[in-house]
């Protein structure tokens, strides 16, 4: 048993918010019972104590969009690679990336994801991955890192025909393959998606195939609309809309995820907002792409629920939280909008999204949620309520911020040093194959 103390409790829960000074019991892989710390200490004394040495425990965060496949990229320039608009840095960039990506690589690259997610304070991760190089079992060598690191993970790969029919047809297979064993399995630690890249690389032929191989099995996870190539794709080949195509090839519905829906109708929102359909916003990853700023705003006013993810420019949760604010104010010329959105985003629909899928409570400190708890190294200098935590969280904190993560009730990194994972030899081996896929890349260093 775990005793989490010393520290202010942030909880996410409404009947009880906040605690100035409290603990969180734990109790396997659930929340005993979240009160005071004089409490909790005197009704588990036998308990072993994590000090939160006068930091906030909070809920593990979720990131609803990101991409193990990148994790190899940090530093990367590949020769004569200089994208002047949205598909350029697709093919020249991250296509190129996952048509050398082999098994061996796409491990690395889960590794890297995964240990800076524990860093950052993430304890669960929807990822959306390609490898084109490698399609079939990179799924379950995803699933197997997930599992020996200990992240919780909703997975799924990215169907597309810009590698042709043999490989497409290998990434249906390698989602149906998935989905049936994690639907078999049956283990709230690693779930499974159906995933689609953007719909200018996907036919309705190949939409087809996808929701036969699915079989109801999931939801999907898709690209839509990110840059303007999906929305002039679907206008010029299919007389309609990337939504209206989704809607017609039986893509929507309530546990499908569509990641950035930047360049989408209020036509487009009502049919998202009347099948259930989930949204993800990249704030981060779409600026630096120039794709555009979301209408979040205008999505959420129609009652979309809307999650954060970071389509892997980071895997701070916080930075993007910080990042979505401003481009949010930015974009509608208003000082005064976007702040509960954020915190919406980020702390309620992202726990939302997680319940699609897992059966544990996410996002939330309270008896019989899933013990997924961080703690933020953070001494205030002006006043920490339950109030105003928020404030102190988007100004004053960082992923970095993070000294304690614990996963599932499994303590993964304490006081800043992992907890059973040999972190050294694992950044070793993921060293030797990104110089294995830069190699191989034309790569300048």
């Amino acid at each position: 048993m775990l005793l989490i103390g010393n520290g202010r409790v942030l909880t996410r829960d409404k009947e009880k918010p906040f605690l100035e000074d409290g603990a969180v019991a734990v109790e396997g892989e659930l929340i005993k019972e979240v009160g005071p710390l004089s409490a909790l200490k005197e009704k588990y004394s036998d308990a072993e104590f994590v000090d939160a040495r006068g930091g906030l425990i909070m809920p593990g965060l979720i990131n609803a969009h990101t991409h193990i496949y990148s994790g190899l990229a940090r530093g990367l320039s590949i020769k004569g690679n200089n994208p002047t608009n949205f598909y350029e840095i697709l093919d020249g960039t991250w296509w190129a990336i996952d048509r050398k990506l082999d098994l061996n690589g796409t491990k690395a690259s889960a590794y890297a994801t995964i240990l800076d997610c524990i860093k950052d304070g993430v304890t669960t991760i929807f990822d959306h991955h390609a490898s084109f190089c490698e399609i079939p079992d990179s799924l379950f060598v995803i699933k197997d890192a997930a599992k020996e690191l200990g992240i919780r993970a909703c997975l799924c790969y990215e169907v597309s025909e810009r590698d042709g029919e043999e490989k497409c047809a290998q990434a249906i297979k390698e989602n149906a393959d998935f989905a049936r064993w994690a639907r078999d399995e049956d283990d709230d630690m690693i779930k499974a998606m159906f995933g689609g890249h953007a719909l200018f690389t996907i036919s309705d032929k190949t939409f087809e195939k996808m929701v036969e191989a699915n079989d109801g099995m999931t939801g999907f996870h898709i690209h839509v609309a990110e840059g303007m190539d999906d929305v002039y794709d679907s206008i010029r080949n299919y007389g309609c809309r990337p939504v209206n195509r989704l809607l017609y090839n039986g893509i929507l519905g309530e546990r499908t995820l569509l990641g950035h829906c930047i360049h989408v109708s209020p036509a487009e929102m009502d049919i998202i907002k009347e099948t259930g359909t989930m949204v993800v916003n990249n704030p981060e990853s779409n600026m630096g792409n120039a794709v555009g700023c979301a209408p979040v705003l205008k999505m959420m006013e129609k009652g979309i629920t809307v999650g954060m993810g970071t389509d892997a420019y980071t895997h701070d949760m916080l930075e993007s939280l910080k990042v979505f604010l401003i481009i949010q104010r930015h974009n509608a010329a208003m000082p005064n909008v976007a702040w509960g959105e954020a915190m919406k985003l980020l702390f309620e629909n992202n726990a939302l999204i997680a319940a699609k899928y897992f059966k544990k409570p996410l996002g939330i400190l309270k008896e019989g949620a899933a013990a997924d708890i961080i703690v933020m190294d953070y001494k205030p200098f002006t006043p920490l309520t339950g109030v105003n935590a928020d404030g102190h969280i988007l100004f004053g904190m960082m992923g970095r911020s993070c000294r304690t993560t614990i996963i599932n009730g499994r303590v993964l990194y304490k006081d800043r040093e992992f907890v059973g994972i040999d972190e050294e030899k694992l950044n070793a081996w993921t060293y030797e194959q990104a110089e294995r896929l830069w190699g191989s890349l034309g790569a300048v260093y």
